[in-house]
Formats: C-alpha cells, sequence, structure tokens
C-alpha cells in the first residue's frame, strides 16, 4: 500500500474580512466511494422553472449521484443532480440531515445541481426565487413533496451505505474538447446594445452558429488499488435547455445526465461506474436548440459530450498530488446605485403598457426594457416574464422617491465553496456564473487544473464579469428578477464593477493558499 497525505482545510480566512476557523490534518490516505441512483416521479404538475399549463410528460428518471470522500479524520459529501437548482431552503435541510448521519459540518455536505429546467419541483411552498434577492434570507421551512421526500430517504441511504464502502484511491485526470452543443445566448447589436439569443435568434446568424463557448469537458477520475474507477467527475459549460419547453413541459435528465450515463458504461461496461456532472460558467451559454429541440436531441448532445468525456480517457495522467483540502469562504460584490427616478418611470410606463399588450394577445410584443422574448413563448407568457421586472422597478422608483435609496447595503456576500482533490481545483458557486468568471478563475489559478462550477447548493441567479455589468438583457440585468410579492424577499440593488471578478479573486486565492499546503 502506498503511504500518502490528505489535507483538509476545513476552514480559511477570506480577504473580505468573513472568517472561519482553520485548521490542516495530514497523514491520513484519502478514501473514496460512490453511488448514482435516478427517481421517476409519476406525475409532475409543477417544475422548477415554470408553473405547468398542463401535466408534464416523463420521459426518464432524474438522476442524483453522491460522492464520500474521507480522509480518516474529516469527510466530505458532494452531491449532484439533475435539477435546475435546489431551493437554498431544501438544501439547508438536506445538507443538515446529511450532516448529521456522517457526524460531519453542514458546510462540509455540498450540493450541484446540473440546472437542467426539465425538472419536478421538490416542494409544496416553494417561493419564488427568495434566495436571489439581500440576505439574510427569509424564505420558509421546506415542506417537500412526494419527490423531496423521496430523494430525501434516498441520500440518507446512500451516505449510510458509503462509509462501509470507502477504499483508498488514486486521483487522475484529463480535459477533453466539445464544441458542437453549446452556443454563446448574449447577442450584441450595431448600436452596442444586447439581447438574449434564443434558438430563433441563433439560426439568423448563420449555419450552426456557437459564438464565444468554453470547449473545456474535464474529467477527474478516482482509481482504487486494483486500478478500476470508483467514480467520474465531468463538467461542462451550459444551460440544459435542449428538451425543456416551458409550455410543453417534459422531465428529463437533458445531455448531462446522457453525458454521464455514457462514460459510466464505458468505465465501468455492465456494471455502471457512478459519474457526477458538475455545470460549469453557463451564464451566458445554452445549449442550442433552446425550446424547440426537445428529449431526442438532448439525447443526441448528451452522446456526443460523452464520447468527448470517452475520448479524453487516454490522455488520463495520475496527479501528483493525493490529498485533499477544502474551504468555505465569502466574496463581496460591490452593489451599484439604483436608476434615476425619471429612468425608473419611464420603464415601469413601458413595463405597463407591454403586458397590456400582450395579454391582450398582441405578437409583436417582443421587446420591453431592454429585454427580448421569442415568438416560440405565447404573449401570455411574455406578459408573466415582465410582470417580477414590473414589481422590481415599481420597487426600486417607490424608494428614490421616498430618499430611502441611501440605507440599501453597498455589497452582495457570496458564499464560496473551494476544494482540491490532488491536482485539481474546484470553485463552488451559488449562482449562475457568467464565462469570464472561470476563465480568470482557470488562467490565474496556480493548480494544472481548476474546475469552476455554478449551482452550488443553492443559486442567487446570474451574476455577471465585469465587462458584462451595465448591459440591459436579461441575463446582465438579472437584477430586475429579484422583487416578489413577498415582502421577505428583498430586492436586489445592481452591481457595479468588478462585479462577478471579485468572486474569481477570491476563488484564485483560496485555491493559491491550496496548493501551498504542504504534503508529506
Amino acid at each position: 500500500m502506498i503511504a500518502c497525505w490528505v489535507t483538509m482545510i476545513v476552514c480559511t480566512c477570506c480577504r473580505s474580512g468573513v472568517c472561519a476557523d482553520a485548521a490542516t490534518t495530514a497523514g491520513n490516505r484519502l478514501q473514496a466511494a460512490a453511488v448514482r441512483f435516478g427517481i421517476t416521479p409519476d406525475k409532475v404538475i409543477k417544475t422548477n422553472t415554470a408553473k405547468l399549463p398542463k401535466e408534464a410528460e416523463i420521459a426518464g428518471p432524474l438522476k442524483t449521484t453522491v460522492t464520500l470522500l474521507d480522509d480518516g479524520q474529516t469527510r466530505v459529501c458532494v452531491i449532484c443532480c439533475d435539477w435546475v437548482k435546489i431551493p437554498r431552503n431544501v438544501t439547508q435541510m438536506f445538507r443538515r440531515a446529511i450532516a448529521i448521519e456522517l457526524k460531519i459540518r453542514e458546510e462540509q455536505v455540498i450540493f450541484f445541481a446540473s440546472h437542467n429546467h426539465s425538472d419536478t419541483s421538490l416542494i409544496m411552498n416553494e417561493m419564488g426565487g427568495f434566495e436571489w434577492g439581500l440576505p439574510p434570507y427569509q424564505g420558509p421551512t421546506a415542506q417537500l413533496n412526494e419527490i423531496g421526500n423521496e430523494l430525501l430517504a434516498r441520500l440518507i441511504s446512500s451516505v449510510r451505505e458509503l462509509e462501509s464502502q470507502l477504499q483508498p484511491v488514486s486521483i487522475w485526470w484529463a480535459v477533453g474538447n466539445e464544441d458542437r452543443i453549446t452556443y454563446n445566448r448574449k447577442g450584441r447589436r450595431a448600436d452596442g446594445s444586447t439581447f438574449m439569443m434564443r434558438e430563433e435568434d441563433r439560426v439568423l446568424q448563420g449555419v450552426d452558429f456557437r459564438g464565444d463557448i468554453d470547449t473545456q469537458a474535464p474529467v477527474v477520475v478516482f482509481k482504487n488499488e486494483a486500478g478500476q474507477p470508483v467514480v467520474a467527475w465531468v463538467q461542462f459549460a451550459g444551460h440544459p435547455v435542449t428538451s425543456f419547453s416551458p409550455e410543453i413541459p417534459v422531465v428529463f435528465g437533458d445531455y448531462p445526465q446522457v453525458a454521464c450515463d455514457v462514460l459510466g458504461k464505458k468505465l465501468g461496461g455492465e456494471s455502471e461506474v457512478p459519474v457526477a456532472f458538475f455545470q460549469g460558467c453557463a451564464g451566458d451559454v445554452n445549449s442550442k436548440e433552446m425550446f424547440r429541440g426537445g428529449v431526442k436531441r438532448a439525447i443526441e448532445f448528451g452522446e456526443m459530450l460523452g464520447q468527448s468525456y470517452v475520448d479524453a480517457l487516454p490522455k488520463l495522467q495520475k496527479s501528483e498530488r493525493n490529498d485533499l483540502a477544502f474551504a468555505a469562504t465569502v466574496a463581496e460584490l460591490p452593489l451599484g446605485p439604483l436608476p434615476t427616478e425619471a429612468e425608473l418611470q419611464r420603464d415601469l410606463d413601458e413595463i405597463e403598457a407591454f403586458i397590456r399588450r400582450a395579454r391582450n394577445g398582441d405578437e409583436e410584443t417582443l421587446h420591453c426594457v431592454g429585454l427580448n422574448f421569442p415568438r416560440d413563448l405565447s404573449p401570455a407568457y411574455r406578459a408573466g416574464l415582465v410582470d417580477r421586472v414590473r414589481m422590481w422597478t415599481a420597487w426600486a422608483l417607490e424608494l428614490r422617491q421616498a430618499g430611502g435609496e441611501t440605507e440599501l447595503p453597498k455589497v452582495l456576500p457570496v458564499e464560496l465553496w473551494v476544494f482540491r482533490v490532488g491536482d485539481v481545483g474546484f470553485v463552488g458557486m451559488p449562482l449562475e456564473p457568467f464565462l469570464g468568471i472561470g476563465r480568470k478563475l482557470r488562467r490565474n489559478s496556480p493548480l494544472p487544473l481548476t474546475v469552476p462550477c455554478g449551482y452550488a447548493n443553492f443559486t442567487m441567479g446570474y451574476i455577471p464579469d465585469g465587462p458584462n455589468i451595465g448591459d440591459r438583457e436579461y441575463m446582465s440585468s438579472f437584477h430586475r428578477y429579484t422583487a416578489a410579492e413577498d415582502k421577505n424577499i428583498r430586492p436586489r440593488p445592481p452591481l457595479d464593477l468588478p462585479g462577478g471578478d471579485v468572486i474569481a479573486d477570491e476563488g484564485v486565492r483560496v485555491l493559491t493558499q491550496m496548493a501551498g499546503e504542504s504534503t508529506r
């Protein structure tokens, strides 16, 4: 048996001034165990992304992969699932229950959602995006529905079994390439304005337009002493929306699930190896054929990505380090001023006129206050999308008129979960990060491979990097979707420069600290 050292940083201090306790242990060997399971609902009347106009088609299970890492002294549990997000009050409940079961701290249980839009709701009392606004978040205690209860029960039974299945592992990694299934969905007009590019806009850009995308498809494989894979982790950046259409609902794991199945079968044959998918910085990147592709094309895209992972396997290299580090930290993003009273009043007038026209069935309701909408969505659906912007604009205008904007906070705290597995660093972000954030993390990280991951534990919505601050299309101006009728949801002011770049800087700072940890 080859001796190795495992390092676990259970806490760290960060530049933002938010600190946690820090400790380092060494001398124990990394062990891993994993399981992958699927849940197929009998009936779905509501998804995480929309109230359904009709019952959803059930096209397949939604899968979850649970990985348990243990160095003999500290444990980390990583859970990757085929949901668009796990609401904050649900992850709080799940992480607490799993932490109690494993006798670890809640922060050492980390959920990653693939951001698959073709999912199903887990709770009966969902508050639309209460984690999108300003903390503290005042969401209700989650009341799980049938699917939520089944998922929690499967998670608990899984971690109990994994404890007895832990085995020594080595770490192997490679980077594949995939450039066929995604496109950059932030369009730019000649006048400098921006728009969200859906499929009907994409095809106007030319044959098989893709724009600026992230083509990296990293693979990390944990092998036991016999050289057999125990679990594999993969990542890719692109909203899984090929099987998704909000007015024609379906339940399916979209391309990430298919890609994981392809790699799992390649690694394990009939005894499929569990594979976990981490979504990358997909804030401005979609899978192709949004609203139009359906399940058939989502399967084809998943098979393409899965083959890209398989093609990377001959390039697997053994990590020089075989240790583990983990840290929870906080980045503080600067918040900017509200628009002027005149700007807000002009927007509110435009919004209210748009909603009246859309509710009357006007098919030409395609643009409003910098937002654009496709003909693939009905005018009534478009009106619903704009109504939340109306609530934010009315809130901001009222605050301006009352002189209360000076009482707004100046920073938005963002929790991060950073861990290093051998030579590979992961940065988990509870948001929809733009590509630029991930690129800055990778460019400045000292590690041989860095994997930026969005949708960790919950999501605060879209966070743009510095160059995208101030634009008005859906993703860059997402703060306008952070208001709701529920007064427990506190709307968020716009981000100021350098925006999400602060997250990249903090992630690099922690990774640099981890890279300098000594191993023996």
